[in-house]
């Protein structure tokens, strides 16, 4: 293998790539990025077993070849040389790869071609264009709010499925916290699958780091979800989960039933009112307080070694529920994936699901689950 290519041409992809390996693992061919040297074009690819990423990017080759190359070193190296052309050449007789530049010379040692894995093509068929930064608001919505807890199976993935005449729900669930967003697409609604695709969390922040803001190509088989530019230089795919997904339109239909309440709140000063409230809470009582009247709020937290905290809100309320307590966190947590200058809180009761929507935060719902309150003070989360 033999070839020159500019390194600004190659260092981001080398980046993704390296954000993709494994910090530790046995096999040589997952601690490595593979570069394969064809006419015109040099290609970086990269796994974890799970996760595959394929880049290809302009080179001048004089001879093809395919070798791995220890991926962070690698990486390191050619990130920390000057901008400029790169000389990559596998020496035959050491197999070393020697990396040159200018008075520069570096001998890396390689795995050969009999190690290599064949990574997943893009699909031949007709690929939905998709907005990349829209997929990446998307995810932010929703990620938040999905389980961590690998033991969990189906929560610990991100549920995309249509829901007919091109509308789409995406959404995320942990047990005490729920996020959908909605939108429509219908070429995306007619390529997805009716029982939806699910795709777990710990693969989702690599897609948002591989995102950018331009359009993107995707396309979904049995197995993978793949996603690639628009000039087809870079693809990332992903596996599939064989969860069965909760049927999550229960506790959405209970937002919308008879005698629910209604609490409006700016949305700023109840996060920043939060924040204080937060410095009284303690690992026994983590809950801020929410004493409901018709025109104001009045939030309230205590703990035996930090003190008490009392403050008031101008809301609009309409409702029968005269006290609720949510965890604090994750109420301020919630309230900053919106926009909207006020949310309306929808109560389905003191220990009910509890809606947030905001006006200018279309087709997007959080639901979070209140703390039980008992005369003993003890309190604990319910679950959706």
């Amino acid at each position: 293998m033999k070839l020159s290519v500019n390194k600004e041409q190659i260092i981001e992809g080398l980046q993704k790539a390296a954000a993709i390996i494994p910090a530790k693992a046995g096999a040589a061919y997952l601690r490595s990025i593979w570069l394969r040297a064809e006419e015109g074009s040099l290609s970086i690819m990269a796994t974890d077993a799970n996760i595959e990423f394929i880049g290809r990017y302009p080179a001048e080759v004089k001879q093809p070849g395919l070798i791995g190359v220890q991926g962070r070193a690698f990486v390191d190296l050619v990130r920390q040389l000057p901008a400029g052309v790169l000389q990559l050449t596998l020496d035959e007789s050491t197999g070393n790869l020697l990396l040159e530049q200018g008075r520069r010379t570096y001998k890396l040692p390689v795995s050969g071609a009999e190690w290599f894995q064949n990574f997943s093509e893009f699909p031949a068929e007709p690929p939905v264009t998709w907005s990349g930064d829209f997929l990446q608001d998307v995810l932010d919505r929703v990620v938040f709010c999905i389980s961590d807890d690998d033991a969990t199976d189906a929560i610990t993935c991100l549920y995309m499925k249509p829901c007919g005449n091109g509308r789409i729900d995406v959404c995320g669930l942990n047990g005490h916290q729920f996020a959908l967003v909605s939108f429509t697409h219908d070429d995306l609604a007619a390529r997805l699958p009716e029982e939806g695709v699910l795709i777990q969390k710990k693969y989702l922040q690599d897609m948002k780091k591989w995102l950018g803001v331009d359009e993107i190509e995707l396309n979904i088989t049995d197995k993978r979800l793949y996603l690639r530019t628009l000039d087809g230089a870079e693809s990332l795919s992903v596996p599939r989960a064989g969860h069965e997904y909760p049927d999550y339109t229960v506790f959405m239909s209970r937002l919308e039933g008879d005698g629910v309440s209604l609490l409006t709140v700016n949305r700023k000063e109840a996060i920043e009112a939060l924040g204080r409230i937060q410095i009284f809470n303690t690992d026994s009582d983590r809950c801020a307080y929410l004493d409901l009247g018709d025109s104001e709020v009045r939030l309230s937290a205590q703990g035996q070694d930090t003190g008490s905290a009392n403050e008031s809100l101008e809301v609009t309320y309409r409702g029968d529920i005269s006290r609720i307590a949510f965890p604090t966190r994750n109420l301020m947590d919630v309230l900053g994936h919106f926009s909207s200058p006020s949310v309306d809180m929808i109560l389905t009761g003191a220990e009910g699901p509890c809606g947030i929507r905001g006006s200018e935060d279309n087709e997007y719902t959080v639901i979070i689950m209140p703390m039980k309150i008992s005369e003993s003070t003890y309190y604990s989360e319910e679950d959706v």
